[in-house]
């Protein structure tokens, strides 16, 4: 009755699994033009608008006279069909290798969206790839300076002169100041703070938004497959199988241990004549109840550990969901940490770095790599291997410490000078 039970359920189950294979695959196959699709109705959008409010023309504020709200609503309107188009020709190009481009309704949806783009390449590139800044006109002078330059690095899109170039004959940061004084009396000084304050707080609350639902979705798919899907097939296939109480021996030593505590409890008790004399049989009794406790205990514990191994992997699969649904989120979330990463102190980057090194890779890490690996273990219902735990203990923390030296040698040096000095002397 068990076996058919359960081979029906396998047979749900491959069936299942077929017919979301075949769907996925269905779905990858209709990528190019579905992404196509939706950059197309985007720029229809934007075509639309131009027609209906903007006299056929550009929507800008030479195009119509508007209320500096009402071109504010306008002008967002336009940055999200543009970026809706950017991600979704960037989601075309990577995948329109399983399609034949010939075909001629495609060429027409790719030239009328090349129509409508054209004429806001250059201020779609400006919001969307440039990090924020108090000024534009400050910017322009400091990237022609860079761009002289043969050789620069690039953090956070803004390109930095190398730290061997020659240096003129006033320092660089008069220039920048004076720049910046010029920039802040610009007619447009007022007009630019405003448009960086808004895309600083719509890319603040998207990231914010985007790493809360990437804790959020696992947890959930997790607790809720686990709770009303996995667990009741497990209690019906498993059953009161008494063979099965264990997965491992770690758990029976466990379980082993707790009876024998509870029966020299028992003897305990009796020795300080705090309960009444028990005989043999009311001994044999007590102890056959608790093992029966004990043993229900562990089912339900070698059921838990079972149903975390599947709900794990559906949480995996959410969080590979998500991720692979929100490309312009992943943008915004990095420019969001780049920002925080790169307007901190020298020296709380120095502190930042000795931190999570001494917590991953220090002297005391072993004690807690060994407390994670156990947790882990006795979580997926795994036997704690004394051999591989002291085994990836010796091995992994050491390659960590190799990545963590190599990137402060390779990118910190180049990166923040000083708060690689720093670092040097707060590790002394």
């Amino acid at each position: 009755m068990k076996y058919s039970f359960f081979k029906r359920n396998i047979e749900l189950l491959s069936q299942k699994l077929k017919e979301n294979s075949r769907s996925l695959k269905q779905w990858y196959l209709d990528t190019p033009e579905r992404a196509l699709l939706e950059a197309y109705q985007a720029a229809q959008s934007i075509r639309n608008i131009e027609i209906q409010h903007f006299n056929n023309k550009k929507i800008s504020p030479k195009s119509a006279d508007y209320t500096k709200n009402v071109m504010s609503y306008w002008q967002g309107y336009l940055n999200k069909k543009l970026t809706i188009i950017k991600v979704k020709l960037a989601e075309f190009r990577l995948s329109r290798g399983i399609i034949n481009i010939s075909n001629s309704p495609l060429l027409e949806k790719l030239k009328f969206i090349d129509e409508v783009v054209e004429k806001y390449n250059i201020k779609d590139e400006l919001i969307s790839n440039s990090p924020v800044r108090q000024t534009s006109q400050p910017l322009q002078i400091e990237h022609n300076q860079v761009k002289k330059q043969p050789e620069s690095s690039d953090i956070n899109g803004v390109k930095v002169p190398p730290l061997t170039q020659k240096t003129g004959a006033l320092p660089r940061s008069i220039g920048r100041t004076i720049n910046k004084i010029k920039a802040d009396f610009a007619p447009q000084a007022e007009e630019d703070f405003i448009r960086n304050y808004r895309i600083s707080r719509s890319r603040t609350k998207t990231a914010l938004r985007f790493l809360i639902l990437l804790i959020i979705v696992p947890l959930l798919t997790q607790q809720i497959s686990k709770q009303f899907l996995i667990t009741p097939i497990l209690d019906r296939i498993r059953g009161d199988n008494e063979i099965q109480i264990f997965l491992n021996s770690d758990m029976e030593v466990e379980a082993l241990e707790k009876l024998k505590s509870f029966e020299e409890q028992l003897r305990f008790q009796y020795l300080l004549a705090q309960a009444p004399p028990l005989s043999s049989e009311v001994i044999k009794e007590s102890v056959k109840n608790k093992a029966v406790e004990i043993a229900e205990e562990f089912r339900f514990k070698s059921n838990s550990a079972i149903s975390n191994v599947f709900a794990d992997l559906l949480s995996l699969v959410a969080f590979g969901v998500v991720i692979a649904s929100s490309k312009r989120e992943i943008v915004t979330v990095k420019l969001f940490l780049d920002n925080i990463v790169y307007g901190l102190s020298d020296s709380a980057k120095a502190f930042l770095i000795i931190l999570f090194t001494d917590i991953f890779v220090g002297f005391h890490s072993p004690h807690g790599w060994e407390v994670v690996l156990e947790t882990l273990a006795e979580h997926l219902g795994l036997p704690a291997s004394r051999n591989a735990i002291f085994l990836f203990i010796a091995t992994f923390p050491v390659i960590l410490n190799t990545i963590f030296k190599y990137w402060i040698f390779r990118y910190l040096s180049r990166l923040s000078p000083s708060a690689l000095a720093t670092l040097k002397e707060m590790d002394e």
